[in-house]
């Protein structure tokens, strides 16, 4: 006679008790790291091929087990600057480098608009999850046009993975856009905007429209200038409309240039919805918002971002861009996506970003780069949560780069407060991170941009000293260089 079923459920009962017994028991003595702490989804990440590559590429001679550690004769060298027009900025260790003087032109662009109230200074922002949604970079805007004047987001893409958790502007769109994005295309239709993206109005049978709303923010009251940018094509026959008071504004896209504009708004609109007739083909970059006068800083995020698919901007099309929107200074703000590769070795990301770096100074003539350093991260080891092992070495490599590069640096693991600041940052009352130990919540992107914000305006207040001191034929924004003595080129 067989077994009852009440035998059977237990048997089964059993199993699944052991089972479990013998999983809580293996994850012990695992590695801690197979089993992530980290809240959240991975939906619209997209992968960055080119970090990967990179990895993969490295030298037999990098070290890529998780005790591999790095290090480069620039470490040990004092960084010693020449005067550049009558201003230098005293010498620095590189455990302290923040390559100020390599910031003299945007400086001296901050302190004729301060002065004169006229132009206007223009900074891209280029970063990860960091900066998805416009977190720490809208603060950082805030507190640079509460300084210097300034209105406008700046500049916005036509879709986007983050509009939906964006407070400084309110912004949704048609489903029938087409994207490529440099984190998932390598040769693209046509080549990448400012943004990293382009997109096309491809669906002949469904009209493609965008829209955009004032969001929150003291100096977002409208939307100022709104001006679309495109490329080129073939097309002659396409417009874009938009309502205007009681009317319905219809404007040619004329197809003049590697990169074409045309204005929409001038005024104090406080929303534009745009429609698209007829623009397949058409390589469409985004629109820029603002009142022409200030600062204004673009915000272009892009989640799963290493930084270094910003290798594949045509500098021609850059340049272009550079033409009309005149970017003083770019951020480069990464790490997030490099810290889980299993190794302290980062000398193969130094390397392509010393390569993304340069390619940056060909395609944004007359500005300077500051590079962001990770942030700090927490990872599980044994029963407690604490500074992941590779947040050291990382930054200590995009020191490296920035210094070979001639670039500033903000050390923001270290502007955080060090050694253990995210799990504070996660703890305190109220939280200024998220439970995946890698993420600030508002609370802490505020706090970042502060930080941020902070280094940049004390270097500012030092230059405006030092220009006091200096000799007559003081630094020209568009003509200022700066050398390092210890600058090496890879």
């Amino acid at each position: 006679m067989g077994a009852s079923p009440k035998s059977y459920f237990f048997s089964s009962f059993l199993i699944l008790l052991l089972s479990a017994v013998f999983f809580l028991g293996i994850k012990r003595v695992l590695p801690d790291k197979i089993f992530s702490d980290k809240a959240g989804t991975t939906k619209n990440v997209l992968i960055d091929s080119m970090l990967i590559d990179a990895f993969e590429a490295a030298p037999d001679s990098i070290d890529k087990t998780p005790e591999a550690t790095t290090g480069d004769p620039l470490d040990d060298q004092p960084v010693t600057y020449y005067e550049t027009n009558g201003v230098t900025f005293p010498d620095e260790k590189f455990e302290d480098y923040k390559g100020n003087q390599y910031l003299i032109p945007f400086f001296e662009k901050l302190y004729q608009l301060e002065n004169s109230g006229e132009g206007n200074v223009r900074i891209a922002y280029y970063g990860d999850s960091m900066t998805d949604g416009d977190m720490i970079v809208q603060d950082f805007r805030n507190d640079l046009q509460q300084k210097f004047g300034g209105e406008g987001v700046g500049f916005v893409s036509i879709t986007s993975e983050s509009a939906a958790s964006r407070n400084s502007i309110k912004h949704d769109y048609s489903a029938n856009w087409k994207m490529q994005s440099y984190l998932n295309v390598k040769y693209p239709k046509r080549p990448f905007g400012v943004n990293g993206h382009v997109f096309f109005a491809n669906d002949t049978a469904h009209t493609e429209w965008v829209r955009y709303q004032i969001g929150r923010g003291k100096f977002n009251k409208s939307l100022g200038k709104a001006t679309l940018f495109y490329g080129r094509s073939g097309n002659d026959k396409a417009t874009v409309s938009y309502v205007s008071g009681k009317d319905t504004i219809y404007k040619k896209l004329t197809m003049s240039g590697l990169l074409n504009t045309v204005n929409l708004l001038s005024g104090s609109s406080k929303a534009i919805k745009v429609n698209f007739n007829q623009a397949d083909s058409i390589p469409v970059y985004g629109f820029n918002f603002d009142d022409g006068k200030g600062v204004h800083v673009d915000n272009f995020s892009q989640r799963g971002n290493s930084g270094i698919p910003i290798s594949m901007f045509n500098v021609s099309l850059m340049n272009a861009f550079q033409a009309k929107l005149g970017y003083d200074l770019v951020i480069l703000h990464y790490g997030t996506n490099v810290l889980n590769y299993g190794t302290k070795d980062y000398s193969w990301y130094e390397r392509a970003m010393t390569k993304t770096v340069k390619r940056l100074h060909d395609c944004f003539p007359g500005a300077v780069i500051l590079v962001v350093s990770t942030a700090d991260k927490a990872s599980k080891y044994g029963t407690e949560m604490k500074t992941d092992s590779a947040v050291v070495p990382l930054s200590n490599s995009q020191k490296r780069f920035a210094l070979k590069t001639q670039s500033g640096f903000a050390n923001l693991y270290m502007l955080m407060g060090g050694n253990g600041s995210m799990v504070k940052w996660v703890e305190e009352e109220p939280a200024m991170a998220g439970k995946d130990y890698t993420h600030p919540n508002f609370k802490g992107a505020k706090k970042i941009a502060s930080l941020l914000y902070g280094q940049l305006i004390q270097a500012y207040d030092q230059y405006k000293e030092l220009r006091k001191a200096a000799k007559p034929e003081v630094v020209k924004p568009e003509s200022a260089d700066t050398i390092s003595k210890n600058t090496a080129d890879e």
